[in-house]
């Protein structure tokens, strides 16, 4: 989806108008429900002219050009994609633009970038950027895969001067990402020819442009079916934008440890989907590559367990790089280069638990402390509002504190966007007005979504038999798995002797439908996944998932219940304890148990990569829940 489309002889009459960013300002006003920022207005203003008057000098004028278009799944624009056909081929040939008014570079890092515009923050180099886009975009698009070939990358910093950015000429080049500057017009202008035919005609870039535009999109790369060649073999995750900027900042820090033995803490703050955990996996494959020390830990059984079991199938080596927060009591400082704690708000006050040894317990800290002292470079990815029981204490305020208190420097990247749920940005601000996570009063879903949006359903059911339709309607349509899951509202049996063996306990019973919860952890049941599998186990479909075992996980289409814990009353949420099961969250005070229930339901809304369908028992709020997903 782009905002505009038209081709490029066209939009330069726009532009030397000086109309096109005002176009681009209105279509961004209709299709993203939002205004752009005066700065983005003013960059299209003093860029996109040079661009299009290029390519009319390149005798290009006929290509059709698709401006700040959506990449798939993801929240993230390209400036420019022009489609045409390519000069020995005929076939389709597309070019990734992006554009940048810099006009010299303070320093390059890496794959990093200082520009005084941008002060002490780093961004992305250039040419970095658009061939993470391009691979990105192949990825997500098997008719692309099967011609990588046919997209190419280039980065256009219009007035800069050589001189200026000769830093960044340093850097590795390829199809999918080249730079060009104010000198290398001559160039740009050569290289655009080699790639899109001057003799084609409008029909021909209209028809490239047509089915660039209609190309069939897979979701994005499940995480945990990629965790094993991730780990084992090469890296799988393209990582865009601050989801790069966040991997470069920790490999920035191992190599300044090991330099001037120093220590930092990385912190990385992101909502559900926005590519945490994918970072994570990234950094320990890599690490792991160049011989570096370094764990992954979580909080939570279920995805610790997941990817050992999937990371680790070929071999059990891998299996050792997964941990637990609980492991490190009694650790030496420093036994690892690198620690990373993903789902780092799930951090506990303390390691020590009814089974910890009285020895252990005796030298036992605090977690946070424990965890930190442990590594070099501890990195912690972490979304304050996915705390979801007591004692969770993961935040960027105490995690800062307890670095700053044991000698660590700390660095903090903040991830932008989604990468789940369509890549809908919408979404996301429907769930959070939704369960009242920010001052703005629900909307319908028909208000906030934009046709960016379209790749991601939003719906109700009448009941959970029409919810459980639906998900399976879903799976028989466009692939992919489904799962319920609902708020911890009914008791959890343990399974029951049959003559079989054993059998789950239908005990979630909404009038006369009846199913039972995911297993117990550790109690296993014929024809059931272990709890720790029911998201990524084909088999988890047909029971329901509770919190703890969705959470830190995805599927394709999501199914939730919210409980009778979880109601609306003369337009307002009611959080009632009297109706939770969950034996930890009901010890909660009230302020808290109410933002750990909003909580709860945040995690289990924005688990689906294609799209959520939600129900509720109680009239009033199912009643409500209808009207929000219009």
């Amino acid at each position: 989806m782009a905002l505009v489309r038209r081709s490029a002889a066209e939009l330069l009459d726009e532009a030397r108008a000086d109309r096109l960013h005002l176009l681009l300002n209105e279509q961004a006003k209709f299709q993203l429900e939002a205004r752009v920022g005066i700065s983005e207005v003013r960059a299209w203003q003093r860029s996109l002219p040079v661009l299009l008057a290029d390519l009319a000098d390149a005798g290009l004028g006929h290509v059709e050009v698709l401006l700040e278009h959506k990449l798939p799944h993801s929240p993230r624009r390209v400036d420019a994609v022009l489609c045409g056909t390519h000069p020995k081929t005929g076939e389709p040939s597309y070019v990734l633009v992006e554009l940048k008014q810099w006009s010299q570079v303070e320093e390059t890092l890496g794959d990093l970038v200082r520009i005084s515009a941008y002060g002490e923050n780093p961004v992305l180099h250039p040419v970095e950027q658009v061939r993470r886009y391009c691979e990105y975009l192949v990825d997500s698009t098997p008719s692309l895969a099967a011609r990588p070939r046919s997209v190419h990358g280039i980065a256009y910093l219009h007035n800069a001067r050589n001189a200026s950015v000769a830093a960044l000429r340093d850097h590795a080049l390829s199809d999918y990402g080249r730079l060009f500057t104010l000198d290398d017009r001559g160039k740009l202008v050569d290289h655009l020819q080699s790639v899109l035919d001057r003799a084609g005609d409008r029909d021909s870039a209209r028809d490239a442009a047509e089915e660039f535009l209609n190309f069939h999109h897979a979701p994005s790369k499940p995480l945990l079916d990629l965790a094993a060649k991730e780990i084992q073999e090469r890296e799988q995750f393209v990582l865009l934008d601050e989801q790069k900027v966040a991997f470069e900042t920790v490999m920035q820090a191992v190599r300044k440890a090991r330099a001037a033995d120093s220590r930092t803490a990385v912190i990385v703050l992101g909502g559900p989907g926005s590519g945490k955990s994918a970072i994570a996996l990234s950094l320990v494959g890599e690490l792991a590559r160049q011989g570096r020390t370094v764990h992954h830990a979580t909080g939570s059984s279920a995805f610790t367990r997941t990817l050992r079991k999937i990371a680790g199938r070929r071999n059990t080596r891998v299996q050792g790089l997964f941990k637990y927060f609980n492991n490190y009591v009694g650790s030496e400082p420093r036994e690892l280069d690198v620690l990373i704690c993903d789902e780092a708000h799930r951090i506990r006050e303390t390691s020590v638990n009814r089974y910890t040894k009285k020895d252990v317990r005796d030298a036992a800290g605090r977690q946070i402390d424990e965890l930190i002292d442990v590594a070099s470079v501890p990195v912690f990815l972490l979304d304050e509002n996915q705390i979801v029981r007591p004692g969770e204490m993961g935040s960027l305020e105490e995690i800062t504190t307890s670095a700053k208190s044991r000698g660590c420097e700390v660095e903090v990247v903040r991830l932008d966007g989604q990468f789940r749920c369509g890549g809908s940005e919408a979404f996301d601000i429907w769930v959070s007005r939704l369960l009242g996570l920010q001052p703005a009063a629900p909307a319908a879903w028909s208000q906030l979504a934009s046709p960016v949006d379209d790749d991601f359903v939003v719906t109700s059911a009448a009941s959970p038999q029409a919810m459980e339709a639906w998900l399976r309607a879903q799976q028989s349509a466009h692939g992919g798995n489904a799962r319920i899951a609902a708020g911890y509202c009914w008791s959890w049996s343990d399974p029951v002797k049959t003559d079989q063996g054993k059998s789950l306990v239908d005990d979630v019973v909404i009038e006369d439908w009846k199913r039972p919860w995911n297993a117990k952890p550790e109690k296993r049941v014929p024809d059931a996944p272990e709890s720790y599998f029911w998201a990524s186990d084909e088999r988890g479909f047909g029971q329901v998932g509770c919190i703890y075992t969705a959470q830190g996980f995805e599927y394709d289409w999501a199914g939730v219940i919210i409980g009778p814990d979880f109601v609306r009353r003369d337009g307002q949420w009611i959080a009632r304890r009297s109706h939770s099961h969950d034996p930890a969250v009901r010890k909660a005070d009230d302020l808290h148990f109410a933002g750990l229930i909003r909580n709860t339901y945040k995690v289990l809304l924005t688990r689906g990569m294609s799209g959520v369908c939600v129900y509720s028992p109680d009239e009033e709020t199912q009643a409500f829940l209808e009207q929000v997903t219009r």
